[in-house]
């Protein structure tokens, strides 16, 4: 487990590390939480930056010649905070070894694989419903009308485009139109055509084509100007303006519509939302990169609970009232890790509640 103690202040808060030579060494020690390649850093002598360096580990090892009381400063590229708040896999996996297994302990014997296999496990279901691993994506959307899935893509929370004021407005997915995933290709007598393999070949999809051209406006209710020119000399429509008999809720909006095209793997959107700054909010499922893989502390023990009772759950000869114990204990250390990381705030509810009385106007 990582203690404050092992990385200093001038790590954590300015990302860089401060030498002072002897003359007489060119090899100094870093000390960040994670330590950094060659090409993550910026390494400067007496404030002038320097490439001839390496770093092999923990070892910085500068080719040039130092003098004694020379100035060496190593500066991280990508600065990060907040990682006291989680505790990574490896460490996960090495506090079970030596908690749980070994003699007179819960576990005799199991292979270290196993313990890593159950805790990624572990890790990937939480991440759907305890642990959330959100991540927000902010692209401009193109001509193309459509974005690729991220790469650690699973499922999406929200996506909405920001406005001018920087404002997030919410586009919902619609059901008017759809993403064929065969769009068959056919000949002038409506036969499909296939290829010298025997397989039917695929072209454009003529929905997709079509629903680019769509305008919106035919489905939100929104005005057109003309719409707008009209009301504003008619004193008998103006005393009906907003009104929209038979205009459907669902559709009633003009953010904007998007569908999932699972053909290509992308997001496709109306046309009036070309030139927007789309925000994707997605689920990850925690074990897209290296880095990903830690669990918050507040879920720590539930992690434990869930290697715990899955090891158990798989190995032969183990009493079944054991096996129950701990299936229970981890259905309780999950519910317990929710109920930590779910964040909710008295003075936060609070100021959201006061709106609880507020009368509403037609």
């Amino acid at each position: 487990m990582g203690l404050i103690g092992t990385v200093t202040e001038e790590n954590y808060y300015n990302g860089s590390q401060t030498f002072i030579a002897d003359g007489s060494t060119s090899t100094f020690t870093l000390t960040f939480e994670t330590l950094p390649t060659a090409s993550q850093v910026r390494v400067y002598v007496n404030n002038s930056e320097i490439t001839t360096f390496s770093i092999s580990g923990a070892t910085l090892t500068i080719s040039s010649t130092l003098s004694a009381n020379d100035v060496i400063k190593v500066e991280l590229l990508d600065k990060t905070f907040g990682s006291y708040q989680y505790t990574s896999i490896k460490d996960i996996v090495d506090n079970f070894m030596i908690a749980y297994v070994g003699d007179g302990k819960l576990i005799d014997h199991v292979a270290k694989s196993d313990i890593v296999f159950h805790a990624k496990r572990g890790l990937q279901e939480f991440s759907y419903d305890i642990l959330k691993t959100v991540k927000l994506q902010e692209v401009e959307l193109g001509p193309s009308l459509s974005i690729p899935m991220p790469q650690d893509y699973v499922n999406y929370v929200k996506v909405c485009y920001i406005d001018s004021s920087g404002i997030r407005r919410i586009i919902y997915p619609t059901r008017l139109t759809t993403n064929p995933t065969e769009p068959l290709v056919q000949d002038e007598n409506y036969n499909y055509v296939f290829d010298s393999a025997g397989n039917a070949v695929e072209g454009s999809s003529i929905t997709e084509e079509r629903y680019k051209a769509f305008d919106t406006k035919n489905i939100s209710g929104d005005l057109s100007s003309e719409d707008s020119l009209y009301l504003s000399t008619n004193d008998y429509l103006r005393s009906d303006f907003g009104q929209r008999y038979g205009a459907t809720p669902e559709t009633t909006q003009i953010n904007g519509f998007f569908t999932i095209n699972e053909r290509t793997g992308s997001f496709s959107f109306s046309s009036d939302l070309s030139g927007k700054v789309i925000v994707l909010e997605y689920i990850s499922d925690g074990l897209g990169t290296d880095a990903e893989m830690k669990v918050n502390k507040m879920a720590e023990e539930a992690l434990y609970k869930h290697i715990a009772y899955n090891v158990l759950a798989t190995k032969r000869n183990i009493s079944e009232f054991i096996v129950r114990r701990y299936q229970k204990e981890r259905r309780a250390a999950l519910r317990n890790a929710k109920i930590r990381l779910s964040n909710l705030k008295i003075s936060e509810l609070s100021q959201v509640m006061r709106n609880k009385s507020k009368q509403i106007k037609h």
